[in-house]
């Protein structure tokens, strides 16, 4: 399209107007609802349109999110919904928790970005809490904005302390859609489109097999192929929560140290909370070498991860060259207060304690549904408020989110990936918010069932 700089100024003039006010008119709601399906088919991504729930079965006005507190938000029209996806575990703390936004509206007044040459105070203090709060005795921390960025950084850690290049990761892990870790990723839907990626050797086994994991180090060392480091997510989340027997991580933790491999644990949705301990790994009292976290470390309120590792393996990011990882804006002054407060309420409220809890609840509630609609659920899993429901297929795992969605039920199922659906609320939902959910749930697998 031609440059249009006066329709850009007049445009951006109009919505800046639209994001200062709290509520708009119902008039103004559908504008800004059909505004955006056209710049998303038009200039951000049609194939959101054809493939959102929130647009193909929400009416002739689809769902555009607007604000929310807790367990609850509401989209541009005022219309309610519970949330039993929270932000695929970014929303830890709910929907615009106001103690954390409250210290990052501090932050924004005085200074939004750092330097980058000064000593931004908030970057280190991040970096200090981290580390009492990580496993064992991870020491160091890198900022950055995304979970990938993370794994990213994790994977050009081991290599440079390792001196080694090749990885095992699992089957069906997701660790980010950049290029190194999509190397890592275990499905063919985000990796076969884009070809040849990392370039040391990445071996895949199944997740939870320890014996694949030892085999595989067996077979590289043997073959004198180094391999840097086994990277895993403690529970897999985008694969539909699932638990891996409680031998494995003990033993993977010891292989890795037999054959001089790092242990990486992409905490990036189960970390500050998520399964009922305050990282993954704590299930089974392993200490990784090397974290990555993001999603709820920034509270909902703003973008940020981390990776944290030990002195040791973090002194190459140090000496001889301390710019060897350096970010212009990850780890900012924004990003560090958000981070800092949504750890200081999750540790205060021992939030962990309340997702444990609350996981106890739901799982039996839901497993017993699947018992009475076989024909509806192949099975169901999970820890804390990260429960994976399993469906025949993925058709109707679809249908019963759409189902959910009608009912005013956010999951996270879509029309093209949704065999299974995560039931991934804000670690804060209230017990009534779980209770309607849950029959709304029900509801929409009758509906469902009663039509197959």
């Amino acid at each position: 399209m031609p440059q249009d700089l006066r329709h850009a100024i007049e445009y951006a003039e109009r919505w800046i107007d639209i994001i200062k006010q709290d509520r708009v008119p119902e008039d103004v709601g559908k504008w800004i609802i059909e505004e955006s399906k056209y710049n998303f088919a038009e200039h951000f991504n049609r194939g959101w349109l054809e493939y959102r729930k929130s647009v193909t079965v929400a009416g002739q006005w689809a769902a555009t999110e607007w604000t929310g507190r807790g367990a609850i938000f509401e989209d541009v029209l005022g219309r309610k919904y519970i949330d039993f996806l929270g932000g695929f575990g970014m929303m830890d703390l709910g929907w615009g928790h106001s103690e954390v936004v409250e210290v990052v509206a501090a932050q924004l007044r005085r200074t939004p970005m750092p330097s980058q040459e000064l000593l931004d105070p908030l970057r280190g203090v991040l970096a200090r809490i981290l580390a009492d709060i990580t496993p064992g005795d991870l020491k160091y921390s890198w900022f950055a904005a995304s979970g990938t960025e993370a794994v990213e950084a994790a994977i050009k850690l081991a290599k440079v302390y390792t001196q080694k290049s090749a990885f095992i990761a699992a089957v069906r892990g997701f660790h980010g859609k950049t290029m190194g870790s999509l190397s890592m990723m275990g499905k063919a839907d985000y990796r076969k489109p884009v070809g040849i990626l990392y370039g040391g050797p990445v071996y895949h086994v199944p997740f939870g097999d320890a014996d694949a994991v030892e085999r595989q180090l067996e077979i590289c060392d043997k073959l004198g192929i180094g391999v840097a480091g086994v990277i895993m997510e403690p529970i897999q989340g985008e694969a539909g929560a699932i638990v891996p027997p409680d031998d494995f991580w003990p033993r993977i933790r010891e292989a890795t140290k037999k054959y001089g491999a790092l242990l990486i644990a992409d905490e990036v949705q189960t970390g500050l909370g998520r399964t009922g301990k305050l990282w993954g790994v704590e299930h089974w009292n392993v200490v990784p070498d090397i974290v990555a976290v993001a999603k709820s470390l920034g509270g909902g309120v703003m973008p940020i991860s981390a990776v944290c590792t030990t002195e040791e393996i973090f002194h190459p990011f140090m000496y001889p060259n301390p710019f060897l990882q350096t970010t212009t804006t990850g780890g900012g002054a924004l990003a560090c207060s958000a981070a800092i407060a949504a750890i200081y309420i999750t540790l205060r409220d021992r939030l962990w304690e309340a997702a444990a809890e609350k996981g106890e609840y739901i799982l039996p509630k839901v497993r017993d549904l699947a018992a009475r609609h076989p024909q509806v659920y192949r099975e169901v899993t999970g820890k804390g408020l990260l429960i994976g429901q399993h469906f025949q297929t993925p058709e109707i795992g679809g249908r019963v989110a759409a189902e959910l969605f009608k009912r005013g039920v956010l999951v996270s199922g879509t029309l093209t990936n949704a065999q299974s659906v995560r039931i991934e609320p804000p670690l804060v939902i209230t017990y009534e918010e779980i209770d309607e959910g849950l029959n709304r749930l029900e509801d929409a697998v009758k509906a469902v069932a009663a039509s197959l």
